[in-house]
C-alpha cells in the first residue's frame, strides 16, 4: 500500500517496522514513515537506539539528515572535524557530505532521523 499524503484526512502509522542497522554493534531502527514502513520516497523518519561503542561505516549519501537527540551523544564525524551532538540537540547533515554516526559514549544514544528524501540502501553510499 502507498501512502498519499495530500489526502484531507489524517493517516494512522499504527506501528513501525524495525530496520536491520549497519554497524559494530547491534542497533534498534523503528522507521515509522520511510520506503519500508510507508513505501514513502518523500522523507523517512525513524527512532534509532544506539548500544555504547556502536559506529558505523562512513557514508556520502545522496539525502539530507536531521537528526535531534534525545538521550545520551551521538558523535558525527565529517571532513572538517568532529560534533559531539548532546541530549536536547540537532545536527543536520547535508547530502552529498562525507559523515560518519556512532555513539562513543558507554551509555549509548537515542534519537529521530529524519531524511529527505527517504532513506535508502542504494543512496546512503557506505564505505566497505
Amino acid at each position: 500500500m502507498r501512502f498519499c499524503y495530500s489526502v484531507p484526512v489524517p493517516i494512522l502509522i499504527s506501528s513501525p517496522t524495525r530496520i536491520t542497522a549497519a554497524g559494530n554493534k547491534p542497533k534498534l531502527i523503528d522507521e515509522y514513515i520511510g520506503r519500508v514502513n510507508s513505501q514513502s520516497e518523500q522523507l523517512s523518519i525513524a527512532h534509532m537506539r544506539s548500544p555504547g561503542g556502536w559506529s558505523e561505516p562512513g557514508q556520502t549519501p545522496e539525502f539530507e539528515e536531521y537528526t535531534v537527540v534525545l538521550k545520551g551523544t551521538l558523535r558525527v564525524e565529517h571532513k572538517d572535524g568532529i560534533l559531539d551532538v548532546k541530549a536536547g540537540q540537532a545536527v543536520v547533515a547535508s547530502g552529498g557530505e562525507w559523515v560518519r554516526y556512532s555513539t562513543p559514549d558507554p551509555e549509548g544514544a537515542e534519537y529521530i532521523a529524519v531524511c529527505l528524501p527517504a532513506f535508502a540502501m542504494d543512496t546512503v553510499h557506505r564505505e566497505d
